[in-house]
């Protein structure tokens, strides 16, 4: 039996696309949902590029009902991919999955993580910082924002001349190269 991987994002994509490459000829398992909050986010696209199928979510299908953990369950998820996805995860959902919600974060954690703290803002943060170095985090999703078990974090060094543009291209390149290894080796401890 395939490992099953269900994706949650807000907007692009980028990273859900690694992984739906990563996986499309894969014998050990398939990315067989992808989820988002936003009607307009790429990612959907992206989705049915690959011909997975997606659900879209309102606010409060995701935070006052079970549906979304129903649909889950329905379709045998054994890993839920967060990438790029801006709420916070509901409890019944921790509940439901637990240790099998991961995150990517476009920082090293716990530095630059917490509400609000996405995309470019992250990355401005480091360079108001003088951050010397920055990278990514990949974690398991517990209640709070960023605040779950490390699972990997890849560093690279924050030169002088360095832009928002420049550090955000050298993260991007980390994401989408460790991204989905860790999906994957995270897959082969379950059982």
């Amino acid at each position: 039996m395939k490992k099953r991987i269900a994706i949650f994002a807000s907007g692009s994509g980028s990273n859900a696309q690694k992984i739906m490459e990563h996986f499309k000829y894969s014998d050990e398992a398939e990315v067989s949902l992808v989820l988002s909050n936003n009607p307009d986010a790429y990612v959907l696209q992206r989705a049915d590029n690959f011909e997975i199928p997606s659900h879209v979510f309102d606010r409060n299908e995701f935070y006052q009902t079970d549906n979304i953990v129903d649909i889950l369950k329905r379709l045998d998820i054994d890993l839920i991919v967060l990438a790029g996805f801006l709420w916070l995860v509901p409890e019944n959902l921790l509940k439901a999955y637990p240790n099998k919600i991961i995150n990517i974060h476009p920082a090293l954690l716990p530095k630059h993580g917490g509400k609000g703290m996405y995309g470019d803002r992250v990355h401005k943060a480091v360079l108001a910082a003088g951050d010397e170095e920055h990278g990514i985090t990949i974690h398991f999703v517990n209640e709070n924002f960023d605040e779950g078990e490390v699972i990997y974090q890849g560093r690279f060094k924050v030169e002088k001349d360095d832009t928002l543009e420049t550090i955000k291209f050298k993260g991007q390149q980390l994401e989408h190269l460790h991204y989905p290894k860790v999906v994957e080796n995270l897959l082969k401890k379950y059982h």
